[in-house]
């Protein structure tokens, strides 16, 4: 059971590990799912919703963990459009008003997008913003927020927090979940902490600091650094000289990037959205083959013309930075999604594949990676984000890379998760595998890299020891060029 009141005109803040029902909640008050028990209290009155379009009606607004934008062959304006079909019925398309208030949306948030922009076509934080905007286009008196920054650079994330305090100002009342304790912080008037379901703890932000959070959530104190001085680290793995990967407009999106990575090593790359961090991933297992320059895998020539299966068979593997897009089968089973990567190298191999070994395979994965799931065999598209997170690296880890390259591993992932796709990082290092990963968090990237790579528009900027390394010298490096 769970009770808790979400006020008026003020910013409801909502945390909680991976699983513990933030999600689940917010869907039965959007009304994309119903209670099994209990009931919803709308301005003192009782209210059940059918589906989202009764709840928007009744002005709750949701933009979702996983965006939920239509990418063909809607434009932009588009999108809008239904949005509003939802709350006001169906209405003739008034293409000229569209672009007008898609235009004005966007300009509220800071974005030089075209209206007529295909959403395909946009970066993922691009979408997540559009996909805020239509929320916005619905004026809702209650808008739910579910990991809304997860894709978004600090800047954009600033954008966000100005207009959440002018809807409040408005009398709007917003409901934000979040994984980025420094975040809740930031934006919050009141707190609420879910564990397994249930009310946990709630405070008023000004009452309390991060480590509360942590030890309400989890019962410890957050962990500052998880790498033991001293560490040492084998020959080269990975070798890059003179990168640059360009775009369908010409453009380089990896512009002359060095750089080399030792076995034990853990890189991370830090960067705002655009800096150039996924389109070198790209690069490198070869998903984006029109590039100039030299690559080495351990000691071999990888050329440009190589597959990414004939890359992963070298010994590369990429945990992507979109789960929902490119790093799940969302019907299929966790268990196929553990094992088709491998699976599949050991069929081109002619290698046998036993059942029981395969299901020991993944009961093995399952528990290493602390993934809560009730069977293999449930779907993935099931769990939480988090969750699927886990299941998507650990497929990775089933292909035994010696080079294991994370795009924003831990976007959509709750403080404890984190701790475990840290902790798992360093053992891997441990064992010898060079281990690349993104992130524009600053935190993340002082408390897990040995190394510290700086991009900005396609350049590495800064290539610093973490023993070196300070906050605000990575922060001016990742704004050169912009």
């Amino acid at each position: 059971m769970l009770i808790t009141t979400f006020g008026v005109a003020r910013s409801n803040v909502i945390i909680g590990e991976n699983g513990a029902g933030k999600s689940t909640l917010m869907k039965i008050l959007a009304g994309v799912q119903q209670p099994s028990l209990g009931e919803i209290q709308l301005n003192g009155e009782t209210v059940q919703f059918a589906n989202t379009r009764e709840a928007a009606a009744l002005g709750i607004g949701m933009v979702h963990q996983e965006l939920n934008l239509f990418e063909k062959p809607l434009g932009i304006p588009r999108i809008f459009f239904l949005a509003e079909n939802f709350k006001h019925g169906i209405s003739p398309i008034d293409e000229t008003t569209q672009q007008l208030r898609t235009a004005e949306l966007l300009t509220r948030l800071d974005q030089p997008i075209s209206p007529k922009e295909l959403v395909a076509n946009l970066k993922v934080g691009q979408q997540q913003l559009v996909e805020i905007a239509k929320a916005l286009a619905e004026d809702a008196d209650i808008l739910i927020l579910d990991e809304p920054t997860s894709a978004l650079s600090k800047t954009e994330v600033d954008i966000l927090f100005r207009v959440i305090r002018e809807l409040t100002r408005q009398g709007v009342s917003i409901i934000y979940i979040s994984h980025r304790l420094e975040e809740l912080m930031a934006i919050g008037d009141v707190i609420t902490i879910l564990r397994d379901g249930k009310f946990q703890a709630e405070a008023q932000v000004s009452d309390i600091d991060v480590p509360w959070i942590v030890r309400e959530m989890l019962g410890s104190e957050p962990v500052s650094s998880f790498l033991q001085p001293g560490r040492q680290f084998g020959a080269p793995i990975l070798e890059a000289e003179h990168l640059t990967c360009v775009n369908a407009a010409g453009n380089a999106v990896v512009d002359d990037v060095s750089f080399q990575v030792r076995a034990g090593e853990i890189v991370g790359i830090y960067g705002l959205m655009g800096a150039g961090r996924t389109e070198l991933f790209e690069c490198l297992l070869g998903t984006q083959r029109n590039y100039l320059g030299k690559l080495w895998l351990d000691s071999k020539p990888v050329p440009a013309r190589l597959s990414t299966a004939e890359r992963i068979r070298m010994g590369m593997s990429l945990v992507p930075e979109d789960r929902k897009r490119t790093g799940i089968f969302p019907i299929s089973s966790v268990a196929n999604n553990l094992t088709i990567a491998s699976l599949w190298r050991r069929l081109q191999r002619g290698l046998a594949i036993s059942r029981a070994d395969e299901t020991a395979v993944v009961a093995s994965t399952i528990g290493n990676l602390s993934i809560k799931v009730s069977s293999p065999e449930v779907e993935i598209q099931a769990l939480s984000g988090g969750n699927q997170q886990k299941v998507v690296i650990g497929r990775s880890l089933l292909t035994n890379p010696k080079l294991l390259l994370l795009d924003e591993p831990t976007r959509g992932i709750d403080v404890g998760a984190k701790a475990d796709v840290f902790r798992m990082m360093v053992q891997l290092s441990e064992q010898g595998i060079a281990v690349v990963f993104s992130t524009s968090d600053l935190k993340e990237i002082m408390a897990v890299s040995d190394r510290i790579l700086v991009m900005s528009v396609g350049k590495v900027t800064a290539d610093i020891a973490r023993e070196q390394a300070e906050e605000s010298a990575l922060v001016s490096a990742s704004a050169q060029g912009f």
